[in-house]
C-alpha cells in the first residue's frame, strides 16, 4: 500500500475538508475522469477508479476516521484481523517489502488469478421532487464486457490459448537475490505471457486478444425516496467483468438535483421564504403555502414580524432509511410596496401620525411663496 496515492491527494483537497468540499472535488474529478469523456484512455479510466475509492472512504464516517489514523491500512478489509502479521492486525507480504526494496516483481500475486472487475460510475439529473419522493430513470452507462466474438477468452475462433512454456502457466517465475539479509527468493510477472500464464497465438481480431470489450448498456435504476445530492444507489455486479474467474465490479450511480425555483433543501426539511404585504403581516391572513405535496392553508396571526418563521409538520423530505418526513419551515417575507400614490403615501402618513410616530415630509409638495 505504501505506493498508492494518498486519499486526499487524489481529489485534491487538504485533510480538514468539509463533507460539502469531498463531495464537489469528487465531483468534479469523476466528471473530468470519466472514461465517456476519455474514450480508450487506460490513464482517465485509472485515475476515475482512483478518484471513486477515495471518494467511497472519505465520505464514510468509519472509514474517514480509521484512513485519518492509520491511512490505507485502516481502510483495508482485513484490517484489525488477527493473523501472523506484525502486532496481529496486519497481514505482512515479504515479497511485496523486498520487492519494493530490491526492485523485484510483484510478489506470489499472479495476473493468471481471478481479479475483480472494475467499479463503474454513471450520474443521473432529478428534479427537486423526484429526489423527494423517489423515481425510476432510464441511464446508459459504458463498460467492460467480455468479448461477444471469443466469449472472453482473447482467442481466435477455433483456437484457444496455450499454456505458457515459460513458467508452466502459473504466471510466476522465481529468481534468488544475495542480500544483507541473506539469500532471498521473490516471485514476480512471468516476461513470456505477462503473468497470465497463457499464450495467445492467434488473438481475436474483435478484441485483439483481450478477450473483454467496451460496451454501452442501458439500465433502469430506482431512485429511492429522500436520496440527496451526491449520494449513489448502488448496482452490485453491473459494473465491468473480471477476469480469470473475477467477480463483475459495481456499477454507482451518482445523483444530481435540479434547484427548484422556490424550495430550498437542507437534510429532510424543506425551506420556503413566503413573501406577504405589509397588510397582511399587520392584519393577519390566511395563506395558501405550496408544499411538495399541493397548496396548504396557514392561518398567519396578526403582527407577524419579517423573518418571523414557522414550521409545517410531515410536510419535509421523506427519510431516505424510513421514519416519517422532515418538516418545512416557511420563513414570513414582508414586501414593502413601491410606485405609491399621492393618495397612498397620504393614508401612511395618517396611520404614521395615529400611531404616534413622525411621518417624513411629502417631497412632491411644492413650498409656498412667501
Amino acid at each position: 500500500m505504501a505506493d498508492k496515492r494518498d486519499y486526499y491527494e487524489s481529489l485534491g483537497i487538504s485533510k480538514g475538508a468539509s463533507d460539502d468540499e469531498i463531495k464537489r472535488a469528487y465531483r468534479q474529478m469523476a466528471k473530468k475522469y470519466h472514461p465517456d469523456v476519455n474514450p480508450g484512455n487506460a490513464e482517465a479510466e485509472a485515475r476515475f477508479k482512483e478518484v471513486g475509492e477515495a471518494y467511497e472512504v472519505l465520505s464514510d464516517p468509519d472509514k474517514k476516521a480509521r484512513y485519518d489514523q492509520y491511512g490505507h491500512a485502516g481502510v483495508d478489509p482485513n484490517f484489525g484481523a488477527g493473523g501472523g502479521g506484525y502486532g496481529g492486525g496486519f497481514d505482512v507480504d515479504l515479497g511485496d517489502i523486498f520487492g519494493s526494496i530490491f526492485g523485484g516483481g510483484s510478489s506470489s500475486r499472479s495476473r493468471n488469478g481471478p481479479r475483480r472487475g472494475g467499479d463503474v460510475q454513471a450520474e443521473v439529473d432529478l428534479t427537486f421532487a423526484e429526489a423527494a419522493f423517489g423515481v425510476d430513470k432510464e441511464i446508459e452507462v459504458s463498460r467492460i464486457e467480455h468479448c461477444p466474438t471469443c466469449s472472453g477468452s482473447g482467442a481466435k475462433a477455433g483456437t484457444s490459448a496455450e499454456r505458457c512454456g515459460n513458467c508452466n502457466g502459473s504466471g510466476t517465475v522465481t529468481s534468488q537475490q544475495r542480500t544483507v539479509f541473506g539469500t532471498m527468493q521473490t516471485s514476480s510477472d512471468c516476461p513470456k505471457c505477462g503473468g497470465t500464464g497463457k499464450i495467445i497465438k492467434q488473438p481475436c481480431e474483435k478484441c485483439r486478444g483481450q478477450g473483454r470489450v467496451r460496451k454501452s448498456k442501458k439500465f433502469t435504476v430506482s431512485i429511492p425516496a429522500g436520496i440527496d445530492e451526491g449520494q449513489a444507489v448502488t448496482m452490485r455486479g453491473q459494473g465491468s467483468v473480471g477476469t480469470n474467474g473475477g467477480g463483475a465490479g459495481d456499477l454507482y450511480v451518482v445523483v444530481s438535483i435540479k434547484p427548484h425555483e422556490r424550495f430550498t433543501r437542507r437534510g429532510t426539511s424543506v425551506l420556503l421564504d413566503m413573501p406577504v404585504s405589509i397588510t397582511q403581516a399587520a392584519l393577519g391572513d390566511e395563506l395558501e403555502v405550496p408544499t411538495l405535496d399541493g397548496k396548504v392553508r396557514y392561518k398567519m396571526p396578526e403582527g407577524t414580524q419579517p423573518d418571523t418563521t414557522f414550521r409545517l409538520r410531515g410536510s419535509g423530505i421523506p427519510n431516505l432509511r424510513g421514519g416519517g418526513r422532515g418538516d418545512q419551515y416557511v420563513t414570513v417575507k414582508v414586501a414593502v410596496p413601491t410606485g405609491l400614490s399621492n393618495e397612498q403615501k397620504e393614508l401612511l402618513r395618517q396611520f404614521a401620525a395615529a400611531s404616534g410616530e413622525s411621518a417624513p415630509p411629502d417631497k412632491g409638495r411644492k413650498k409656498k411663496r412667501k
